[in-house]
């Protein structure tokens, strides 16, 4: 997950935070509760600060425009699978027709990150410079 001591230290807090704010969260009601919303909160801010303050740290990075248009034709691919997706729970009661609207839709979402996404964001990386 991280390359640097700081990157996985950093996560780490992240992970922390993120996990004690949403307990937090669920369990609002309690005095215990609104301690961990709190310091989960700050836990996530200030990983997200040491984030930003390595990330000058990372090197070099991919400089060239990515295509916009094939990243945008992507994104719709994903969206329209997930819309398969939960029009099709609405369209029938049964089980099998659910299934099946269900691995349409993930299929063409998948489709969409590996056959779409994945090359339009590739098409300028660092690797082929």
């Amino acid at each position: 997950m991280a390359a640097t001591k700081s990157q996985g230290r950093n996560f780490t807090l992240f992970m922390f935070g993120l996990t004690a704010a949403t307990a937090g969260i669920a369990f609002f009601a309690s005095g215990a509760a609104k301690v961990a919303l709190v310091l989960g909160l700050i836990a996530v801010v200030v990983s997200l600060w040491g984030f930003f303050k390595i990330k000058p740290l990372e090197g070099k990075i991919a400089r060239g425009a990515q295509p916009a248009l094939l990243k945008l034709a992507g994104v719709v691919v994903v969206l329209a699978g997930w819309l398969i997706v939960l029009f099709g729970l609405h369209l029938t009661s049964s089980v099998g027709g659910r299934m099946v609207t269900s691995i349409v839709g993930l299929a063409i979402s998948l489709i969409g990150i590996c056959y779409v996404l994945s090359p339009a964001v590739s098409k300028n990386a660092i690797w082929k410079a």
